[in-house]
């Protein structure tokens, strides 16, 4: 029934009943941003939010940062949430905070932040149960500020917490391009296209680090020409 015109109605008229109470509207808005209407949605939100900052701020800025790509928003949602609850390692919609700054500063480009606020969630919740991509994310950084050795480094240590991350794979079979290894690089490129079934993916969202079959096929074939 979500989104469909009743359920609509129905937070509607509570909207109406209850204008102060928050659950509605961030309700109501979860549909049209599922759809892709996120005016619609963020219309909503925002009166969530205005609300009830504490409850929602980090929907709105995990909202911000996976589907609008507003890094900077993102941030500021994430930094708000924090002072709101201080002594407290917030998880905004299930995920480390730390984490999804970290995604912001690497979607901002800036990789030395992007690297700070990866280390701080891999501390947040130590390194056996830190999400995987946190090691991902590193090594990209590494990657992009041409430090191959670090690279290859965070690369291998997410394959020691599970060996089959094909992102890690195929940031490790680039950086050994990097490092003139081409038949290692062939090696783990071909270890990512064995393992892509495990890769991140969603639904409703293209991840900033999402791999696809297509482009480490297409590297694969430029190497063995």
């Amino acid at each position: 029934m979500q989104g469909m015109g009743l359920s609509q109605s129905m937070f509607e008229i509570l909207n109406w009943q209850y204008p102060e109470y928050s659950d509605p509207f961030f309700e109501r808005s979860v549909a049209f941003n599922k759809r892709g209407d996120y005016y619609t949605g963020f219309v909503y939100l925002n009166q969530a939010v205005n609300l009830e900052p504490k409850k929602h701020l980090g929907y709105r800025g995990y909202m911000k940062l996976r589907f609008l790509r507003d890094f900077d928003g993102a941030l500021a949602d994430f930094d708000r949430l924090d002072g709101l609850t201080p002594n407290v390692v917030d998880a905004p919609w299930g995920e480390d905070i730390d984490f999804l700054r970290g995604e912001s500063h690497y979607g901002r480009g800036d990789y030395l932040m992007a690297l700070e606020s990866f280390n701080r969630s891999i501390s947040n919740q130590g390194a056996e149960w830190a999400d995987i991509h946190s090691f991902v994310y590193k090594g990209l950084c590494h990657y992009q500020m041409s430090d191959f050795e670090s690279a290859k480094s965070s690369f291998e240590n997410a394959l020691s917490q599970y060996e089959n991350t094909p992102e890690a794979h195929f940031g490790l079979g680039k950086t050994f391009l990097k490092l003139g290894d081409t038949a290692n690089a062939i090696k783990s490129l071909n270890h990512a296209k064995k393992n892509i079934a495990f890769k991140r993916d969603d639904p409703y969202k293209e991840f900033i680090n999402e791999i696809y079959l297509e482009e480490i096929q297409k590297l694969i074939n430029t190497l063995s020409e």
